[in-house]
């Protein structure tokens, strides 16, 4: 990636895709659920989520309908499919992913049926793995955002100013911020639907109340047994109703492994569709006796 970034001259943010798939010679259309002519041109061969296209172009279509794909590599055409749908942001996110899939010599291979083995869903789930590092390491340009985000307090206020430069969500920029540039700290981040309980969606499930659970390796460590729900309850004890903006703060102790306690302090946002919380430690507090 560091050899690709050097190529496009080391750009600032926020990164132009159109010159990624210009070095790369990469094309780039839309599809749409409602109006499937792209899908319908014949594809010679191509897996689709471990699914094998041969000369049927319909099934490329169904299965971008029975599987919700929101984007596709054809990599005999050196084309990207994008669904048109989508907001933007999600476009550059989902482009930046395919674009990993051109740049990992062996995933086309396994995208063409060239191999013996057969895609598993382990082996799927190892490819969407890598293209998502990949996109990661692009769209936030290697080390760049790492370095800028390490030299700050974690805040959700940080997160909002950082995904604006780098023109990519707050999601992935939380999420990017929480894994990597936590420069020694515990911090947790998790993305769900609004915490407070007159707002949560009809199909809200207890268990698994989070989209997305994200720890940065400090936090995994010292405080990996604390789960997810019981973190999704402290959220919601302090949050607000509102319908949007900010939810609440609030100064939250936690114990680690070894029973020591913990100052963090939580904040959580909602952007009237996902609620971003983000806690960082603070300082340690010693046992409770």
């Amino acid at each position: 990636m560091a050899k690709i970034i050097r190529g496009l001259g080391n750009p600032t943010p926020p990164l132009d895709l159109r010159i990624v798939r210009d070095l790369l010679r990469l094309d780039r259309a839309y599809y749409s659920t409602t109006d499937d002519s792209v899908l319908r041109e014949t594809f010679s061969r191509l897996k689709v989520a471990g699914i094998q296209v041969l000369k049927r172009p319909t099934l490329l279509a169904d299965a971008v309908r029975t599987l919700s794909l929101k984007a596709l590599y054809l990599p005999d055409q050196k084309r990207i499919l994008l669904d048109q749908d989508l907001p933007q942001l999600k476009h550059r996110w989902n482009e930046a992913h395919e674009i990993g899939h051109d740049i990992i010599p062996w995933h086309e291979g396994m995208m063409l049926g060239d191999t013996l083995e057969t895609l598993t869903p382990s082996c799927h789930e190892i490819m969407e793995a890598e293209a998502n590092y990949a996109a990661g390491q692009l769209l936030f340009l290697g080390g760049r955002f790492v370095e800028e985000a390490a030299s700050e307090v974690p805040s959700l206020v940080l997160v909002r100013k950082l995904g604006g430069i780098y023109g990519n969500t707050i999601t992935s920029t939380l999420w990017r911020l929480t894994e990597q540039a936590s420069k020694g700290r515990p911090i947790i981040a998790m993305v769900s639907g609004h915490p407070h309980r007159f707002r949560r969606n009809a199909d809200f499930d207890p268990a698994n109340p989070c989209r997305y659970f994200i720890q940065s390796p400090e936090f995994r460590d010292q405080f990996g047994s604390i789960t997810e729900s019981q973190l999704f309850s402290i959220i919601a004890g302090y949050c607000g109703s509102q319908s949007g903006g900010l939810l609440g703060q609030e100064e939250i102790i936690l114990a680690d492994r070894n029973g020591e306690r913990h100052l963090f302090v939580f904040e959580t946002f909602f952007n009237r569709y996902e609620a971003l919380t983000l806690g960082v430690w603070s300082r340690a507090q010693g046992r409770a006796f």
